[in-house]
């Protein structure tokens, strides 16, 4: 059975490897694609965001899944990986 943590335990985790994060070419490409984005740095851009104290960070399985200013960025949790982002279409 596969559980959710909550931002006091997967939270800190992420947060205290912040350095570790980082994205692979494609991954650039793709952020950039589904957010609009305008910058070279996305890991940057992303760290920023994770980093926010209105970041609402959850670990499901083997990815965290950060919710802030109406994304959600997955990111693998062995890794640090930035998987992708993505608009948060919940209404």
């Amino acid at each position: 059975m596969k559980t959710e943590k909550t931002k006091s335990l997967a939270g800190v985790e992420l947060l205290d490897n912040l350095d570790k994060l980082h994205t692979t070419e494609l991954g650039i490409e793709r952020i950039k694609r589904n957010l609009s984005l305008d910058t070279d740095n996305v890991a940057w851009w992303c760290r920023d965001k994770i980093s926010s104290p209105a970041a609402v960070i959850v670990r499901n399985g083997k990815n965290w899944y950060v919710k802030i200013d109406g994304c959600v960025i997955t990111v693998n949790a062995y890794s640090y990986t930035i998987i992708t982002a993505h608009k948060d279409n919940v209404i």
